[in-house]
C-alpha cells in the first residue's frame, strides 16, 4: 500500500511539473491567472446580461468568489490541486441561468484573453479549456435525456 501511495504521489508530482513547464512555455504564471480572473469578472459584473445573474448569486461575496476562481484556474492550468470544489453543484439553482448565457460567457472570456493573454498559444489553451467547461456545465445543468427518447419524437 505504501509503495502504491508513493507511486501515485510521484505520478501527480510529475503531472504538476509537466503542467508548470507547459504553462511557462506559453507565458502563463500565477500572476497571469490573477489578472485573468480579476479582469474577466470585472467585465462580468459590468455585462448587461451576465452581470445581474452573477450578482444575484454573489452579492456581498465577490472577493470569496474571485479567490475561488483563482484557485480553480490555477488547479486546471498547473494541476496543483488548489481547487477542491464541485462546479456543477455550485451552479445548481442559480436564478435566471440559462444555456443561452454560456456563449455570452465564452465570448467575453475570449475578448478578455485576446487583450491580456501573453500569446496565441495561451489564448487558445484557455479558450479550449473554457469551452470544455461550458459544455460540461451546460450538459450537466440543462440536458434532459428523456427529450432525446425516440418514443417521444413525433413524425
Amino acid at each position: 500500500m505504501t509503495i502504491e501511495l508513493s507511486g501515485r504521489a510521484a505520478h501527480f508530482d510529475e503531472m504538476r511539473q509537466r503542467a508548470e513547464r507547459d504553462m511557462a512555455e506559453i507565458g502563463v504564471d500565477a500572476a497571469f491567472i490573477d489578472t485573468l480572473v480579476e479582469t474577466f469578472y470585472r467585465r462580468i459584473q459590468a455585462h448587461p446580461t451576465l452581470g445581474p445573474v452573477f450578482d444575484a448569486r454573489l452579492a456581498g461575496r465577490w472577493p470569496e468568489h474571485m479567490d475561488k476562481m483563482k484557485r480553480f484556474w490555477s488547479a486546471i492550468a498547473f494541476k496543483n490541486g488548489a481547487y477542491g470544489g464541485k462546479p456543477v453543484q455550485a451552479h445548481l439553482g442559480v436564478q435566471n441561468m440559462t444555456p443561452e448565457l454560456f456563449p455570452q460567457w465564452l465570448e467575453l472570456f475570449s475578448q478578455t484573453l485576446t487583450e491580456i493573454a501573453p500569446g496565441k498559444a495561451a489564448h487558445d489553451w484557455f479558450m479550449a479549456t473554457a469551452e470544455r467547461i461550458a459544455k460540461s456545465l451546460t450538459l450537466s445543468l440543462f440536458y434532459n435525456p428523456a427529450l432525446d427518447d425516440p418514443a417521444r419524437k413525433t413524425m
